[in-house]
């Protein structure tokens, strides 16, 4: 195996891990933050390292290591130790292999070469994704069968109910998905993306399949058990269902396998619906052939970007005295910002001089690629954390019902309306 093989399973691997697991410190600052705004509140702003809060964030790594340092009590009445312990582990591991298979670019051509910009280099594609996010509710049921407790043996159930109705509906919405790109193959899928219809239209999965793109992200928070689909552990009804009895970092990998699948459900959306790593109009050939004026443009954005950013920063810091500590932050972020800003441009324009090269207007594709497709996977997370301040839990009868008699009944309908124009068009 070559050095640039081994550099780019790397790379794919680091990006799997940091999407999947490495932000939830960041998606629950954000969540917090989020959830403050809407209900007219700042949120988390108090915690601080010598005056260094970073809007909050320093509160989410405050909590995650008292997590880490809360003692690991098992009550004394479970019996079922082995499978109370590797629940969580299971949740984790799941909602982190979903990730996996998500293509963050598209194939990486050096000397020659194809390297797939996926963690593991598999055509299996979304089925994939369905076998994953499918055994991560069996460490749910797991956990709330061996704690031993009423509310977690209901909290196990209200899971096990809900990932049989709403893995039904999302597997028959994935299948019109299929007949219209003919791949199983997310890398091809999102390849044929790259186009338009009605020649301007962006060929994403939420134009092609705008009903099927609907019914996977409803069943997709139910994959993830996030509100209005949270039923499982409904704080208000039984505690915390299947996690009551938990305590310090298992009930931490909990919450953590909760924030992972949520990441790994946006990933697929993004994939399937939103164009993946593809940019409206700009296939991967037209940025190759016009890599000079894609990199001219983000050499201008970026000084404006940190323009706007200091602005915002100065704004938001008008309200504290002026020998407040926490203004050391804001002069700190300002220069920091406006420091990368400079020096990534600095390092295009030096490329803009000397010219790329073959591989290096290849490498700068996919660097641009990747960078869209955070962009997207970061829009379909805070567009998960909209829905769950916005929307009231369900009732088990009618998360049941919106499963068995709306959301199934839809899918296979729009199975039939797709197999017959496929047949009829014979695309």
């Amino acid at each position: 195996m070559s050095t640039v093989s081994i550099v780019v399973i790397i790379v794919n691997i680091l990006l799997a891990k940091i999407l999947s697991v490495g932000t939830t410190p960041i998606m629950v600052w954000w969540e917090r933050r989020v959830a403050g705004f809407m209900q007219d509140r700042t949120g988390p702003n108090r915690c601080d390292i010598g005056g260094i809060r970073l809007g909050g964030l320093i509160q989410a790594i405050a909590d995650m290591l008292k997590l880490v340092f809360k003692e690991d009590f098992t009550p004394a009445h479970i019996k079922e130790r082995f499978l109370f312990t590797i629940a969580p582990a299971i949740v984790f591991f799941c909602s982190f292999m979903t990730m996996a298979v998500i293509p963050f670019a598209d194939n990486l051509v050096i000397d020659g070469e194809s390297f797939m910009m996926q963690a593991i280099p598999t055509t299996l594609g979304i089925m994939w994704f369905l076998a994953f996010a499918g055994l991560s509710v069996f460490g749910i049921i797991l956990g709330g069968y061996s704690s031993e407790n009423k509310y977690g043996l209901l909290g196990g159930i209200r899971a096990s109910a809900q990932v049989i109705s709403y893995e039904a509906a999302m597997a028959l919405s994935i299948i019109s998905v299929l007949l219209t790109y003919g791949s199983i193959n997310l890398g091809d899928m999102v390849q044929a993306q790259g186009g338009v219809i009605f020649g301007f239209i962006p060929a994403w999965g939420i134009f092609m399949q705008p009903l099927a793109a609907l019914i996977f992200i409803v069943t997709a928070f139910a994959e993830s058990n996030r509100t209005p689909f949270d039923i499982a552990e409904g704080e208000s009804e039984i505690v915390a269902g299947y996690h009551t009895e938990y305590s310090a970092m298992r009930f931490g990998l909990f919450q953590v396998g909760e924030y992972a699948a949520m990441s790994a459900s946006s990933a697929i959306i993004v994939t399937l619906f939103l164009g993946g790593y593809q940019i409206p109009w700009l296939d991967t050939q037209t940025i190759q052939s016009n890599i000079n004026y894609v990199i001219l443009a983000i050499v201008i954005l970026l000084p404006l970007k940190a323009f706007f950013f200091a602005k915002w920063m100065n704004k938001n810091y008008n309200w504290l005295d002026v020998n407040d500590k926490r203004h050391k932050e804001k002069n700190i972020l300002i220069k920091g910002f406006w420091g990368i800003a400079i020096v990534i441009s600095a390092i295009l324009i030096l490329f803009l001089v000397t010219g790329l090269g073959t591989n290096g207007v290849n490498i700068a594709t996919a660097v641009i690629q990747i960078a869209t497709f955070i962009a997207k996977f970061l829009f379909m997370n805070f567009v998960f954390i909209w829905i769950r301040w916005t929307l009231l839990r369900f009732r088990y009868d009618q998360l049941q019902m919106l499963g068995w008699k709306v959301l199934i009944p839809l899918a296979i309908l729009n199975i039939v309306i797709t197999a017959i124009f496929v047949v009829a068009t014979g695309s």
